[in-house]
């Protein structure tokens, strides 16, 4: 009977975490984004729906009032080329987190959630493509991703401190390139598998068997597919482990790498440019997964190839659908 928030439930993995709790039977929900509705990823008719711009201690305050667990999925960002060509945008998110804690503790929330992220990581342990995998202890000393980074570990850090001082029951994941399908798949936001599978569809589609990669190609992440990345969240919100975790698949590729597991999905192979001077971020990033293993015995474990065969077919689907509408679906114009 408890009363759910969650934030940015417009947003990617906010409409899959309100779709899970409603699989599970839960009936108390309330989402909240500043999109307008009609741009949201998906939107349940039996869940309270609010339009509110969370930046604004007001909207938190109006958000938070009643609910006893809140999930902080909100935050204005999208794939390395947003980051790294909107660094006070991203900084400016520090405004959500801080207002919904500060409205938390006033009306007292139970549980709270921190979506954070693999950017709060020393660049300096990031410069080589063959990357030793990434652990918690990792983020210091600090030298997170410019901007994006930044916001996501001082937030952490007012978590921690409003988990001290004031006793709200804080947790945050550090989350490592989530994909998936009902997400941003173009328009300057999307992430490099959603950005992957619409470059090869296009070029299907067309006839124009060519694809351009931003850099060489050689960089390395790893990608977490979203129903990983929900049921982790809940099961660390759920737990008594109140430090910072990598949530995220263990399963390194190089960028060359993912082009060519889309390619096979397409059936299809293109002819390959590359554009040097466009962001790409660190040149590699994994996640190491041993401390969430030794508390929850439990990691990331959708294959990328299964979980980008679902993303492939779920983004065709809308550019088929975009094509016969004569335009680009509406939440891909936001």
């Amino acid at each position: 009977m408890k009363k759910i928030l969650v934030c940015g439930a417009g947003g990617f993995i906010g409409g899959h975490l309100v779709a899970d709790l409603r699989r599970q039977g839960f009936t108390n929900i309330r989402a909240v984004d500043q999109k307008p509705f009609e741009a949201w990823y998906q939107r349940f008719d039996d869940v309270e729906n609010l339009h509110l711009d969370l930046s604004r201690l007001e909207a938190c305050e109006q958000s938070v009032e009643g609910c006893d667990v809140v999930y902080n999925l909100a935050a204005d960002m999208g794939g390395m080329g947003f980051i790294e060509l909107n660094k006070a945008l991203c900084m400016l998110t520090v405004l959500i987190n801080t207002h919904l804690l500060m409205a938390s503790r006033k009306f007292g929330v139970e549980r709270y959630f921190f979506a954070s992220s693999a950017c709060v990581y020393n660049g300096d342990k990031q410069k080589d493509p063959n990357v030793t995998a990434l652990t918690e202890a990792d983020a210091y000393p600090a030298l997170p991703e410019d901007g994006y980074g930044w916001e996501k570990l001082f937030s952490e850090r007012m978590c921690r401190h409003f988990r001290e001082d004031f006793g709200i029951q804080t947790r945050a994941a550090r989350y490592h390139n989530v994909y998936g399908p009902n997400g941003t798949y173009d328009g300057g936001r999307e992430k490099a598998p959603a950005a992957v599978c619409r470059k090869i569809i296009a070029a299907k589609l067309s006839g124009k068997h060519q694809i351009e990669i931003w850099g060489e190609g050689n960089q390395t992440r790893s990608f977490m597919y979203i129903d990983d990345c929900v049921k982790g969240t809940q099961m660390l919100l759920k737990s008594d482990f109140v430090e910072p975790i990598n949530i995220g698949s263990s399963e390194m590729v190089s960028i060359n790498q993912l082009v060519d597991v889309v390619e096979e999905i397409a059936g299809i192979r293109l002819e390959r440019s590359y554009k040097l001077d466009a962001p790409k971020g660190v040149n590699g990033r994994n996640s190491d997964n041993t401390l969430i293993q030794s508390v929850f015995g439990w990691e990331p474990s959708i294959k990328l190839r299964a979980g980008l065969e679902l993303t492939y077919a779920w983004i065709y689907d809308e550019m088929i659908r975009e094509r016969a509408l004569g335009g680009p679906s509406v939440v891909n114009r936001f």
